[in-house]
């Protein structure tokens, strides 16, 4: 589906008194925030003011929200890109949520449930949402989608965003794709109109398991690729992690979810494309390649490098060795199981590779 900027919508008339919200604030919230704001500022039918929940913190003695609602920049998370002047920045989640009926997601996974808790009795029950979070969850009963979770919190439908979006070159308009994968198509077209711009060009796609574990998954490889960067090992070592841990990618998902993940979804901007970006150039590369070179740990990682945001590389890790474990898989997924013990069991990282056997993918 080619991009529609520009031309006159045939969906127009799905764009009845919408109301868009925003939930998170970090470096993607923002420049997703960004995006939404800028273009409600042109659809019709489409709330002018966009709310974006903003966790309250000081920075330099001030107020976060104050300094954005009166600065027009995430001085913390996205220094130097000015923001809409109709995004508001909300330190209170209800408000936030109260009367919108597109609820945009874009925290780290593990602040979700006590997000829902506060939120669920005052979200609309006509709303509809999407989720921009790369992660999921896993239960006694096995892998929970966060946008199945959204939707069994708030009793409303939930559709992903994911790409190659590295934020900071999105909030500075240097062009890039992404995909949206989602349940009902006319919903679809309504995500489409408030993210889609000249440099930020959106496809949608009826696979929206496909392109949620796309999201996830390739946080993982990237932690792979950067214990490649961290022990100085090449291009070569590179390129192969990234096949397998493709390779990887689609075979958890058809082994999780009953075959889901259609092939053409892995060319899509959500699948090849965003493995190639995270795994060159994303938060998730960079920590490990640190945490290769030995002395600092995860924690102390966030700290330094992020500022104090999550890596969700490693919460991914986590949730998907519970996976693969619980169902007794490990040498179906040696590559993931490897990083996994990396991360967490003291396996050195030059041990990545012992395992990666042909036979085994």
């Amino acid at each position: 589906t080619q991009s529609t900027w520009g031309l006159k919508f045939n969906f127009m008339a799905a764009l009845a008194n919408e109301k868009i919200c925003v939930l998170g604030s970090g470096n993607w919230g923002s420049v997703a925030g960004k995006i939404v704001a800028t273009n409600a500022m042109r659809l019709p039918n489409v709330d002018k003011e966009v709310r974006m929940w903003t966790y309250e913190e000081l920075v330099d003695g001030r107020k976060i929200t104050e300094i954005i609602n009166t600065e027009h920049v995430n001085v913390k998370y996205l220094p130097g890109k000015r923001l809409p002047d109709n995004l508001v920045a909300d330190p209170d989640a209800v408000h936030t949520v109260t009367d919108a009926t597109l609820l945009v997601f874009c925290l780290p996974h593990q602040f979700l449930p006590r997000l829902m808790s506060s939120i669920k009795a005052h979200v609309r029950p006509d709303a509809r949402a999407i989720t921009l979070i790369k992660g999921f969850d896993v239960d006694e009963n096995g892998i929970v989608l966060l946008s199945k979770y959204i939707t069994s919190q708030l009793n409303i439908p939930c559709d992903s965003l994911m790409g190659a979006n590295i934020a900071d070159e999105v909030a500075s308009e240097a062009f890039s794709e992404t995909t949206i994968g989602y349940h009902d198509e006319s919903t679809g077209k309504v995500w489409k109109s408030l993210f889609d711009t000249p440099y930020f060009v959106v496809n949608i796609v009826n696979d929206p398991v496909g392109v949620e574990l796309c999201g996830a998954l390739k946080n993982v490889v990237a932690l792979g690729a950067g214990f490649c960067d961290g022990l100085n090992l090449g291009n070569n070592t590179k390129a192969a992690i990234i096949r397998i841990g493709l390779a990887e990618m689609m075979k958890f998902t058809a082994t999780f979810f009953d075959g889901a993940g259609r092939m053409q979804t892995y060319f899509e901007s959500c699948g090849l494309a965003d493995l190639i970006t995270t795994c060159y150039g994303g938060r998730n590369r960079k920590c490990a390649e640190a945490f290769a070179k030995g002395g600092r740990t995860w924690a102390e990682l966030e700290t330094e490098i992020l500022g104090g945001q999550k890596l969700q590389g490693t919460l991914t890790a986590v949730e998907t060795q519970k996976a693969i474990r619980k169902a007794g898989l490990e040498a179906e997924f040696p590559l993931f199981t490897a990083i996994y013990r990396i991360c967490f069991e003291g396996l050195p990282a030059s041990e990545m590779f012992a395992n990666l056997n042909r036979s085994a993918l």
